[in-house]
């Protein structure tokens, strides 16, 4: 899949590992910082990151700019886990059942080069696309204030204000999102 800007979507792979963490580290430090103090930026990375589970399921995807960056990533899950990278506690690995639960979209991060451009809302419909033709019919997703804008656009709804707290102290409001396929 591409756009009319010259993006493309592409399955991600174990060989882009090392350009995503630094494309996700700049996400979370670059794109929090209007909506948190820098306390909870810096918290912000022990429940956000790479989720390398998704990589293997075969569910996350890599949106590629036309001089071969990856301008953002992100991916959905059948999994339990609600949300967190693979250094997170709390994960649950456990299958989800299509006719009776919701799917996961998971990890959804654009470069800051790269905002406004469409890279999520080609993440997400890939995502819901791959969720559905599995037999979901609902998605809920854990956003972050930054996020959270963007999700509702997309026709997500709030089902859950909650928080995590980091070991620094600092609290890291959350919203628990979801919408019909």
């Amino acid at each position: 899949m591409s756009d009319p800007d010259g993006l493309s979507l592409r399955l991600a792979t174990e060989a882009d590992m090392d350009e995503l963490r630094p494309l996700m580290d700049r996400a979370i430090r670059e794109l929090l910082r209007p909506y948190l103090p820098p306390e909870a930026v810096e918290g912000s990375f022990e429940i956000m990151g790479i989720d390398t589970q998704l990589i293997a399921d075969g569910t996350y995807f890599a949106v590629v700019a036309p001089d071969g960056r990856i301008a953002g990533c992100g991916g959905w899950s059948r999994r339990a886990t609600m949300f967190g990278g693979d250094h997170t506690g709390g994960r649950d690995p456990a299958p989800l059942d299509p006719a009776t639960d919701p799917a996961r979209v998971r990890a959804m991060y654009t470069h800051p080069d790269f905002t406004r451009r469409g890279v999520g809302r080609m993440v997400i419909a890939a995502c819901e696309d791959a969720a559905r033709a599995e037999g979901f019919r609902r998605v809920w997703l854990v956003a972050t204030m930054a996020g959270a804008p963007f999700y509702e656009a997309c026709g997500y709804e709030v089902l859950e204000e909650t928080s995590a707290t980091a070991s620094n102290g600092a609290v890291i409001p959350l919203k628990r999102m979801g919408k019909a396929l």
